[in-house]
């Protein structure tokens, strides 16, 4: 039954991703990993939808994700993130095992104080509640925090963006260190292509080895205020998933 669930929730993506492709100027966003650093604007709203499938070895997980963002001041948002987790893995006896339900919500504030020239600097603390069940793998059992700092310089047609975080790791009592890189190029008036590298400090105590990305993908502007994209994520080290498929929709209002 939770099988069925996970491929008709994929399925549900890949539609919504294809129909709207072959049915304004958007933000560095979904399927990136890095963050720009772009706000809102004061009493706008956006709401994003977003899905990724990771396998590993034959585990995966599958994140259904609905983010929120609200624009409180011209440079200030505060962002709401709600992630749904299924997750499908061999135990040690060798049968598969599945679980699902709600994982950590997240509440973030974004502070873009600089920009000129096209180069601007953002500051984006966060925290974590624990909401997903840790006995079922589904979240960290503990609350949690972090600090990102987002710089973006406007190269048009490129855009670049800088990401470096830290971020605590109640669960396993680990500081986690985080650093990214992402582009994007305008392909047209409507299509966006990108790509991002990065890495981060492993959350496991008892491995040395720090997980290490490569993504590229593509966004497309349906209309001013709606963007839909797919993307592909690969791992650079054993640390990291095999590889990662992801779509998603944001809407602006």
């Amino acid at each position: 039954m939770k099988r069925t669930v996970i491929v008709s929730a994929l399925n549900s993506i890949c539609a919504v991703f294809f129909v709207a492709v072959f049915a304004g100027k958007a933000l560095a966003a979904h399927p990136l990993i890095t963050d720009d650093a772009g706000t809102q604007g004061t009493g706008k709203l956006q709401g994003e939808v977003n899905g990724e499938y990771a396998n590993d070895n034959g585990n995966s997980e599958t994140t259904l994700g609905v983010t929120l963002s609200a624009g409180v001041r011209d440079t200030v948002d505060i962002v709401l993130g709600v992630p749904y987790v299924f997750i499908s893995e061999r135990d040690d006896s060798g049968d598969r095992v599945h679980e699902n339900g709600l994982s950590d919500i997240s509440l973030e504030l974004k502070w873009r104080f600089y920009e000129k020239d096209g180069l601007s600097f953002a500051l984006k603390p966060g925290f974590t509640l624990d909401t997903g069940d840790e006995g079922r793998g589904l979240g960290d059992g503990r609350p949690g925090y972090h600090l990102f700092f987002i710089s973006t310089k406007e190269l048009e047609p490129f855009s670049v963006h800088l990401n470096l975080g830290y971020s605590k790791n109640r669960k396993e009592l680990r500081d986690i260190w985080h650093y990214s890189l992402a582009g994007e190029f305008e392909a047209g008036k409507a299509l966006k292509v990108v790509a991002n590298i990065g890495g981060e400090t492993n959350t496991d105590r008892s491995s040395s080895v720090s997980p290490v990305f490569l993504l590229g993908g593509i966004i497309y502007s349906v209309r001013e205020n709606l963007d839909i994209d797919f993307g592909m994520k690969t791992g650079l080290n054993k640390a990291e998933p095999d590889y990662t498929v992801l779509a998603g929709m944001t809407y602006r209002l």
